[in-house]
């Protein structure tokens, strides 16, 4: 086997590496004048297993556009040179939100994305929490390997509380299967009862509405779980309809954490949220402060991806069990 990690996605692969015991190959990429570069392994991967992981967020070096076509380029390079098989490990999907059509003439992007990925002969795409999982696996010809989360922030939750009453909170509808499989994963740990809600959420051109709550929050403590905060207006507005209903405290979780500059400002300017958890598919954040807040963490996912990648080298099933709480991390380096 093989393990590279691209540019910018290093500090993760590393991580990865370490949690699995296996090493991550040598490759170089440069760049030229005129906005254009090359990649290349710099070990020779005929007849290997090759797995390559990069996550395609924007983070003010690159834009997901740029680290989309540098792992497309090098994937291509790694089959023009004789690799057996190709697996792209890609912890953020750039483009998974766009999976279906809402005006007249729109694009389908994460269909685009993944013709591209075949295209270049990938015969696995693995990934972490996407935005809809049925759209994601409709989009792939090829074999397609998701990381859920449920488990993974289940376990956290539980070492975080031993004796509250809990409940898992949905921001809008569309993301009601991902906080009923977290409210069980929860149930299943804790061995006890775990409340739910939803928020109503309505968007057209930007913009957001919808202000009915639906749940049990009163006096307890509550995790908002979403696949994602960029601006945060999803998550805060959820907040505050949980604060109104009378939450003991509130959380939010989302596996990836884009957050702008912004929204640090607008979190603590709310005073609704006690913490918001993520984990470092997206490593390292573009906009965490030199000297992160006390409410933010991060966890760390490398040892579920090392476990994934073992068991797809190997032609295992995939176990998402995670036996402990998750790890923090510090995400400035």
């Amino acid at each position: 086997m093989l393990f590279f990690a691209l540019n910018g996605s290093q500090t993760l692969g590393a991580r990865a590496a370490a949690a699995g015991g296996f090493a991550v190959a040598a490759h170089e990429e440069r760049d030229f004048q005129g906005g254009e570069h090359k990649s290349r392994p710099l070990v020779s991967v005929r007849g290997r297993d090759v797995l390559v992981l990069h996550s395609l967020h924007g983070d003010g070096v690159a834009s997901a556009n740029d680290k989309l076509v540098r792992l497309l380029f090098f994937l291509a390079t790694c089959r023009e040179h004789g690799a057996a098989r190709i697996t792209a490990i890609v912890p953020y999907l750039a483009y998974s939100r766009k999976d279906r059509q809402t005006k007249p003439q729109d694009p389908v992007s994460s269909r685009y994305v993944a013709q591209l990925l075949e295209a270049v002969g990938v015969e696995l795409v693995m990934t972490f929490e996407v935005h809809n999982l049925a759209a994601f696996q409709n989009a792939f010809r090829c074999r397609t390997v998701h990381l859920a989360t449920q488990d993974f922030f289940a376990a956290h939750i539980a070492a975080q509380n031993s004796e509250a009453r809990l409940a898992v909170v949905s921001p809008d509808a569309g993301g009601v299967k991902r906080a009923q499989l977290l409210r069980e994963a929860l149930e299943a740990r804790i061995g006890g009862e775990v409340s739910f809600g939803l928020m109503e959420k309505r968007r057209s051109a930007g913009l957001v509405s919808g202000s009915l709550f639906a749940g049990e929050v009163k006096d307890r403590v509550v995790y908002i779980v979403d696949d994602m905060i960029c601006g945060g207006g999803t998550v805060l507005r959820a907040a505050r309809a949980v604060r109104d209903h009378g939450g003991r405290s509130i959380h939010v979780l989302a596996p990836h954490g884009l957050l702008e500059a912004q929204t640090f400002q607008d979190f603590c300017a709310s005073g609704v949220i006690d913490s918001v958890t993520v984990t470092d598919s997206v490593a390292p954040l573009a906009h965490l402060p030199a000297e992160p807040p006390d409410w933010f963490r991060i966890l760390g996912c490398a040892p579920l991806i090392a476990d994934a990648i073992d068991a797809v080298h190997r032609g295992q099933e995939i176990s998402l069990s995670v036996a402990c709480a998750p790890e923090l991390v510090d995400n400035r380096q």
